[in-house]
């Protein structure tokens, strides 16, 4: 696209907030943490039901994600501040080091700084912890939730709308986002970008349509159906990745994030074939008649 975009465009285009934040009285209510918590609760509620569904006790979900969530809110820091660590460390970077620990900003947009694979990964280990306490199988815990979790990210990922950030290249598309000159990542005279929060929304919900069909389909069970959402996950990111203009360390000219997304994809296939075969028994924990179950 040329570096210079009509306003008639930029009419055409996605309105982006004029605020992020507003004010209920003293207390400020940040676009990008309503639409984080709005996630969580989202896939809470759907996990809850699909746990309901097999069998799985009333409230199960609600016990797991209390011992989830904190740790996937660290994981997820750690997560962008390992992969974004110039930010903080060393000579010249932008915050200071005590800023690597401080998720919230009262100066900045609010919630900030959170990399989705650190918070899957460490708060699995939270989940994998409370199963235990439970007497729960974690694979059957996350095939649960592998659809659930793909909508609250699709809820969850228009917290970068509010904060007008993590947006793709220029683009003359109907749907291109309308970005504020001179925010980070824009070009003079161009008003329009792709709305990559937008795609990957789209492609989660996709995603979780794409789960619950194949998991009533093929009844699949052992952790292979989360294996199936990381692999289309990571297959989204890749090249959603591939659009966005922030700044990103690089290897061999691809983004940190795109090298990450190509082993998990691999890996999840791996695992698919792997445990093929598997068909043991799968704990619930403290399951329901069948009387119960609805």
């Amino acid at each position: 696209m040329s570096p210079t975009v009509s306003s008639a465009v930029s009419l055409a285009g996605i309105p982006s907030p004029s605020e992020g934040v507003w004010h209920l009285g003293p207390l400020p209510v940040r676009g990008y943490t309503v639409c984080i918590m709005l996630g969580v609760v989202v896939a809470v509620v759907v996990a809850e039901r699909r746990w309901r569904n097999r069998g799985g006790a009333p409230g199960t979900m609600v016990d797991l994600v209390t011992w989830g969530l904190p740790f996937g809110i660290v994981g997820a820091r750690l997560y962008h501040v390992i992969t974004d660590w110039q930010l903080y460390f060393g000579p010249g970077a932008p915050h200071r080091p005590i800023d690597a620990i401080l998720v919230w900003s009262d100066s900045g947009p609010g919630w900030r700084g959170l990399g989705v694979w650190g918070g899957i990964a460490l708060g699995g280990v939270g989940v994998w912890i409370a199963c235990r306490r439970r007497g729960i199988s974690v694979s059957a815990v996350a095939d649960t939730v592998a659809p659930a979790v793909a909508i609250g990210q699709a809820v969850g990922r228009w917290c970068n709308y509010f904060n007008q950030e993590l947006f793709g290249g220029p683009t003359d598309l109907p749907w291109g986002l309308v970005i504020e000159a001179g925010r980070p990542g824009t070009v003079p005279g161009v008003t329009t970008y792709h709305p990559t929060f937008l795609y990957e929304s789209l492609w989660n919900l996709g995603l979780a349509l794409a789960l619950v069909w194949i998991g009533g389909r093929f009844a699949l069970r052992h952790g292979r159906l989360f294996a199936l959402y990381v692999a289309g996950y990571t297959a989204g990111r890749f090249w959603i990745e591939g659009l966005r203009v922030d700044p990103a360390n690089e290897i061999l000219g691809m983004r940190l994030n795109q090298w990450t997304s190509i082993a998990l994809f691999l890996g999840a296939l791996a695992y698919v074939h792997l445990t093929r075969n598997k068909r043991s028994e799968e704990s619930l924990g403290d399951e329901r008649t069948p009387a119960e179950v609805r």
